[in-house]
């Protein structure tokens, strides 16, 4: 199954807006979604770089959100666990929450995906990319991708 990903900030294969970026107030962008499929018990999102000269970059990591969401609205806090139970990892920063499209040159592509799962992951707040793959092994019953580019 596949959980159709979209935001109305820009649409697949768009530029992102300067806003969204380090260039701009570096928010995260709004996104929603349709398609989850019975069964899913929580949302995990990464949005990473794979452009980036060091290999790919990791900009977002959020787990157990809630399989009831529907999306996530911009600007979500840097809290480690948010008021809907959802809990942030670390990006390739070393810090939680959201880190816009900064790339040193060149336009990047930046792949928002979300995953449906099947578990709440027992992973404490910090958790990197790597972690959460790991977790999720074996709990994908459906994903989604939205991708945007940014030049610099």
């Amino acid at each position: 199954m596949a959980i159709q990903l979209t935001s109305n900030a820009f649409i697949e294969g768009a530029m992102i807006p300067q806003r969204y970026t380090c260039d701009g107030e570096n928010i995260s962008p709004p996104l929603l979604w349709t398609g989850v499929p019975p069964g899913t018990r929580s949302l995990a999102l990464i949005c990473d770089d794979p452009d980036a000269p060091v290999g790919i970059w990791d900009h977002w990591v959020l787990y157990n959100i809630p399989a009831n969401a529907t999306g996530l609205p911009q600007s979500i806090p840097e809290k480690t666990i948010l008021d809907t139970g959802a809990v942030h990892g670390s990006n390739s920063w070393g810090r939680i929450g959201y880190g816009g499209p900064c790339p040193p040159g060149g336009t990047h592509r930046y792949f928002f995906k979300l995953f449906a799962l099947d578990t709440l992951l027992d992973l404490k707040s910090g958790a990197t990319t790597s972690q959460l793959l790991e977790a999720m092994e074996g709990h994908v019953l459906a994903q989604g991708q939205l991708m945007g580019k940014y030049r610099r």
